[in-house]
């Protein structure tokens, strides 16, 4: 039995999610004690509950915990189920989370699987459906499984709502992985989507996010939601290279401006185009564990370049290798410069 203490690092649900898909993995059980205790709001939460029981139904798991405000949780896997499955969140928590809680499990075998998921599709401190399929997907492809999404419906907090469905096409074993540049800039998009709100929000907000970093040929789009559930917003300016579509978001909130919510995103286009490294904070905490499976069960070396490390992807890497035999390593190019850029690589234990 892994123990782990969920107070370490961040301190967050993503040591529940990631060590469910590392469980499921592996077929190791685990007892997290001191769920979530960094965040304001400690314990289990709807959509970790969610996830909790989607990896017990693909993993025919036995669970203690399993309740919304547990603050500790014990998780054993028998063997993994694939084929059809459908999980929903009653409330607008994220379904991106699930999904990405079940994924690697399911990505590796020999048999498709398809997942419907229901629930919140962009929300906030999650990572939005268009990251996934955008940014994501794309590079998780090159070490091998095939994964096609498609959205039916936007589900925006507070109403929920959202639903899409993720096919999976497992591979036996996963190939290694390197990202080290990010190749010819070849095109920029900025859309902006708005769900019960008039478009003049995402024309404000695409008005400010192309003219404040000048992209004169940017694609722009904007998007009214069909049937919407509730009130939502939420724009993305996107950065597509030759080796990786990079995905900036910013989400619309009561009591603040179009333009507010636009400059969050030029800054932080500014910051990575500054920096010069492929991989932006958010697809570093996502790669790592498809990196870390292909080098356990395969034995194949991954490698990629980012900027400056999350706490979340630090308490991540270690939560990793408490359960698989590889080692993550993060080596800063410039150790006097904690600002830089840091090359993340992964490989199988001595």
């Amino acid at each position: 039995m892994i123990e782990i203490d969920g107070s370490q690092g961040e301190g967050g649900g993503q040591i529940v999610r990631s060590s469910l898909a590392l469980s499921l993995l592996t077929g190791k059980p685990f007892t997290i004690r001191n769920v979530r205790a960094g965040r304001s709001k400690p314990g289990l939460m709807r959509q970790h509950l969610t996830a909790v029981n989607a990896a017990a139904e693909v993993g025919n798991a036995t669970v203690t915990g399993a309740e919304v405000g547990s603050r500790e949780i014990s998780f054993e896997p028998t063997e993994i189920r694939r084929g059809e499955f459908d999980f929903q969140i009653s409330t607008a928590g994220s379904i991106t989370l699930v999904l990405q809680t079940v994924l690697p499990a399911l990505m590796i075998g020999n048999e498709e699987s398809r997942i419907s998921l229901s629930g919140g599709t962009h929300n906030l401190m999650a990572p939005p459906f268009d990251f996934l399929a955008r940014s994501y997907v794309p590079q998780l492809e090159k070490m091998g499984p095939a994964v096609q999404l498609q959205l039916n419906s936007w589900g925006f907090y507070p109403a929920g709502g959202g639903h899409f469905i993720a096919t999976v096409q497992p591979v036996e074993s996963m190939t290694g992985f390197n990202l080290i540049e990010r190749g010819k800039l070849l095109t920029r998009r900025v859309r902006s989507i708005v769900s019960s709100l008039p478009v003049k929000i995402a024309q404000r907000e695409t008005e400010r996010i192309t003219r404040k970093l000048n992209w004169d040929r940017a694609e722009v789009e904007h998007i009214e939601v069909e049937n919407p559930r509730g009130p939502g917003n939420i724009v993305f300016a996107e950065l597509v290279y030759e080796n990786v579509t990079a995905v900036f978001t910013g989400f619309g909130r009561m009591g603040i401006t179009s333009e507010k919510v636009a400059d969050g995103v030029v800054r932080d286009v500014r910051k990575y185009l500054k920096l010069d490294a492929p991989v932006g904070p958010h697809l570093t905490d996502q790669l790592m564990l498809p990196m870390a499976i292909a080098a356990h069960f395969s034995g194949a070396v991954s490698q990629f370049r980012t900027g400056p490390l999350t706490q979340h992807s630090v308490t991540h890497a270690d939560i990793i290798q408490k359960f698989l035999d590889v080692d993550v390593k993060l080596e800063s190019e410039d150790p006097d410069d904690s600002r830089g850029a840091v090359t993340v690589s992964v490989s199988a234990g001595a």
